[in-house]
């Protein structure tokens, strides 16, 4: 599996779909900017997977990446990718979204590396955690 079609394997994984294959045993999954409280750091598939589990489900909705901007790197098995995720927020109706950058790299045909920047105040705003979050950081 090439670094594009991973990333066409993760677009599934974050719409919830379980896709076989896709990480490596030692992946290693970073958020620079993950909100105090979150990991910024989770090592090894069965981690990540419960990690990325537990974090679908408190969502309120069901997340839909939109169009991705690919860009290639000197190494083939690395990519970096601009892309939008959005959702319907029941109840309202409302559609929200925020922008993310990752930087996938695959080996053996299998994602090893995923290095996602995400816009945290809309991403908190959206999930009605934006107080929780500002609350956290003024007293850190």
């Amino acid at each position: 599996m090439s670094a594009r079609e991973a990333f066409d394997g993760l677009r599934r994984h974050i719409s919830g779909e379980e896709v076989d294959g896709l990480w490596a045993e030692d992946v290693v999954v970073e958020t620079p900017f993950a909100p105090p409280g979150s990991p910024r750091r989770v090592e090894g598939r069965e981690r990540f997977l419960a990690f990325a589990r537990a974090g679908r489900a408190a969502l309120p909705a069901r997340l839909e990446m939109g169009e991705a901007t690919v860009h290639d790197t000197a190494d083939p098995g690395t990519i970096i990718v601009e892309y939008e995720l959005g959702a319907v927020l029941p109840g309202t109706g409302e559609r929200v979204s925020a922008s993310f950058i990752g930087v996938l790299r695959v080996r053996d045909g299998r994602i090893v590396w995923w290095r996602e920047y995400q816009d945290v105040l809309r991403v908190a705003a959206a999930t009605g955690r934006l107080p929780g979050l500002l609350a956290s950081l003024s007293a850190a």
